[in-house]
């Protein structure tokens, strides 16, 4: 039990049992993952060693029970469907920012989700945002309505490929896809080219609406002063601070000074927002961003979809939450056009359902 679901666990159990010649099987449960190996008792006692020694970096096992069965013959191991019984007590992961092999993919124009804006593994991608009952499966999913292709269905069945049974595998044949829309809710441009008009868009100091990982947020050029007013006037903010996204940990040094454990939180799977000290004398941002304040909160991109906003306009952004001041952020988009439509000049939408706003 723990935080064993969304994380790669079930094709973590399955390389070590088979690495050690075990035969057996392991499913999701309402409670966490199920496990019955059989083998040498050598062999056994090295895999229940190594399932908490060698756990992947983003599993935590919070508490276990075993017992020894007599050998019955189990087949080779295998992934079973999950155990939907009993009462749901799994942890559901939060959402986890972008692998750097998936951000090292997503880059490369040889490979085929070259700028695909949902690209995830088993170590990355939604989690909490996208799932509606346990345990986490496909199924249970807002990525459900995404069948997968025969290249994505491949990977998923692969032990040997890192989106091993990853649940929202997807790419640009069978997944999620971006769109423009106008303030009114007409579409401007798809795909890869709506990424290129919302980066015009934000160079030329429109108000962008995009749909991200959990929920709406309104960004604007954090360089362009009448920019940022403009939003502070239209979602009646007038002086709390806005949080900043930055391009990489050269742009955050450029305007604040940036020590070690900053920068090992702003790069960390979880991907904060961190707050650093302006530098004096540095390039400044633009002054209604944080008026009279000697701080910036700062964060980096962390989906595919804010890397290669960011990879195109190469500067700092405002990105804050997509709400008029004291209401709940917007998870849907014809929603977000009748919430947001006084506020934003584009509507940057996907159709991959949020589940529950973050």
């Amino acid at each position: 039990r723990g935080a064993v679901q969304g994380v790669g666990f079930r094709p973590f159990v399955y390389r070590i049992a088979t690495a050690r010649q075990l035969r057996g099987w392991c499913r999701n449960s309402s409670q966490g993952v199920v496990i019955e190996v059989e083998g040498e008792r050598p062999a056994l006692e090295s895999f229940r060693m190594a399932l908490d020694r060698e756990r992947p970096p983003r599993a935590s096992i919070h508490g276990s029970e075993s017992s020894w069965l007599d050998a019955v013959g189990l087949g080779p191991f295998a992934i079973l469907d999950s155990d939907t019984s009993g009462e749901a007590s799994a942890v559901v992961m939060p959402d986890i920012a972008l692998c750097e092999s998936c951000r090292g993919e997503l880059l490369d124009p040889t490979n085929r989700r070259y700028r695909y804006p949902f690209i995830n593994c088993t170590n990355c991608g939604p989690r909490y945002s996208i799932v509606e009952s346990l345990p986490y499966d496909r199924a249970n999913t807002s990525m459900r309505g995404f069948a997968m292709c025969p290249d994505c269905r491949r990977e998923y069945g692969d032990p040997g490929d890192r989106r091993f049974h990853a649940e929202p595998n997807a790419c640009p044949t069978c997944g999620p896809q971006v769109a423009l829309w106008d303030a009114s809710g007409h579409v401007i441009a798809e795909r890869d080219a709506a990424m290129v008009a919302v980066a015009n868009a934000v160079r030329a100091g429109l108000v962008v609406a995009l749909k991200g990982l959990g929920g709406f947020q309104l960004i604007v050029d954090a360089t362009d002063d009448a920019a940022v007013r403009r939003l502070r006037a239209r979602k009646h903010r007038d002086e709390k601070p806005f949080a900043l996204m930055c391009p990489d940990l050269d742009c955050v040094q450029s305007h604040a000074v940036l020590g070690d454990v900053e920068a090992r939180l702003l790069t960390s799977p979880e991907a904060p927002i961190v707050l650093v000290r302006t530098r004096d004398g540095a390039q400044k941002v633009a002054p209604s961003v944080a008026p009279g304040m000697h701080q910036l909160g700062v964060m980096l991109p962390y989906t595919p979809l804010h890397v290669l906003l960011m990879r195109d306009l190469r500067r700092p952004l405002v990105v804050t939450s997509g709400n008029l001041a004291e209401e709940p952020m917007c998870i849907d988009e014809r929603h977000a056009v009748d919430v947001l439509g006084g506020i934003a000049d584009v509507f940057l939408v996907h159709d991959r359902p949020i589940v529950r706003a973050v």
